[in-house]
């Protein structure tokens, strides 16, 4: 069995302690993510640049001593090797050349020609294998399909994903489409994380709960499935963990019907009914609100305890319920792993 906790629990092994890590925990909410984003100029060169990206993935492990470190990456890089134009506006986010036609998918390239643009982010892991605590485990990951699509359809992040709703709806032959070639894109791209050194991968669906009904079915439930069946074939026992953000009672099974060996949970969810509803098929990991990390307090220390008191019967992984925010105090996150770790 590995001394790892995060594999322990992804395994299905139940932790007196469970393991921790955070969301977006390399990020502005600390200043020597700052410091180190300034040195780039941007986001995007320090994403590209191999040695700056791995020394934002391990300042919070050097900080906190997390169980695990994730991948310093974003899930639109995908869109750019696929062909898509991506740019960030400073203090708006992400923006993409957008996908509202056949002829605009017809401009992509296949999932197999990824690798060249994301070359600098397979060398980052790798670095990150070879840097890390050796009881410390390394996450890669990448956006799911219809997350991904929101973003490739609008050209930017919306509030209701309405320009992907309609698409599918008035040509769902062309969003079939856009959504088969970033799955194929994902296994590629998730693949090489794993060979450049990533023992556990995760599927951020951060847009599934505005998918309902079979729409849900379809497009969070089986582009997962296809995923995860793809890279357990290539790579035996990889563990992978699923995140369909706001899935609600869809959180239900969703273990069982994508093979995901841990559902990350939203922090929409009460923990005693996510112990008994979807802990019973094995890992969870969450879900404490982000917000706390901002208002930090007594509040913060009870809901932790209570979060790990709620799940101590099965496999935990503890984490936010969403990303922290660049407004946290890291003094809260402090607080936060001693509540968990019983200081």
């Amino acid at each position: 069995m590995s001394d790892k906790t995060i594999l322990r629990a992804l395994a299905g092994e139940t932790l007196p302690v469970p393991p921790i890590w955070m969301m977006r925990q390399a990020g502005r909410y600390l200043p020597e993510y700052r410091a180190t984003r300034e040195k780039a100029g941007d986001f995007l060169s320090l994403c590209y640049n191999p040695e700056l990206a791995t020394e934002v993935t391990l300042q919070p492990i050097r900080r906190y001593g997390f169980d695990a470190a994730i991948l310093f990456a974003d899930i639109l890089l995908l869109p750019q090797a696929l062909g898509a134009d991506l740019w960030f506006v400073k203090g708006e986010g992400p923006r993409l050349s957008t996908i509202t036609s056949r002829a605009d998918f017809d401009k992509l390239g296949p999932a197999e020609d990824v690798h060249e643009t994301l070359s600098p982010i397979y060398q980052t892991v790798r670095n990150l294998s070879g840097a890390l605590p050796g009881d410390v485990t390394l996450i890669g990951f990448a956006g799911a399909p219809w997350t991904v699509a929101t973003y490739m359809v609008a050209g930017r992040g919306t509030p209701d994903q309405g320009p992907a709703h309609r698409l599918k709806d008035e040509d769902r032959a062309t969003f079939d489409a856009l959504m088969a070639r970033i799955e194929e894109g994902t296994i590629e791209y998730l693949s090489r994380q794993i060979e450049a050194g990533a023992e556990v991968v995760k599927l951020f669906d951060s847009w599934a709960g505005s998918l309902k009904g079979a729409d849900f079915d379809r497009y969070a439930i089986d582009p997962a499935r296809r995923i995860i069946a793809a890279l357990k074939a290539r790579y035996p026992g990889i563990p992978v963990i699923a995140f369909p953000r706001e899935a609600g009672e869809r959180y239900v099974g969703f273990a069982r019907a994508t093979g995901a060996d841990c559902v990350g949970l939203d922090n929409s969810v009460a923990p005693d009914w996510a112990a008994r509803e979807v802990q019973v098929d094995g890992c969870v990991q969450g879900n404490l609100a982000s917000s706390h990390m901002v208002t930090g307090g007594e509040a913060l220390v009870t809901e932790t305890r209570a979060i790990v008191e709620a799940f101590r019967g099965g496999p935990h992984i503890f984490n936010l319920g969403h990303g922290i925010t660049p407004d946290a105090d890291p003094d809260n996150v402090q607080r936060m792993i001693d509540a968990v770790r019983g200081g």
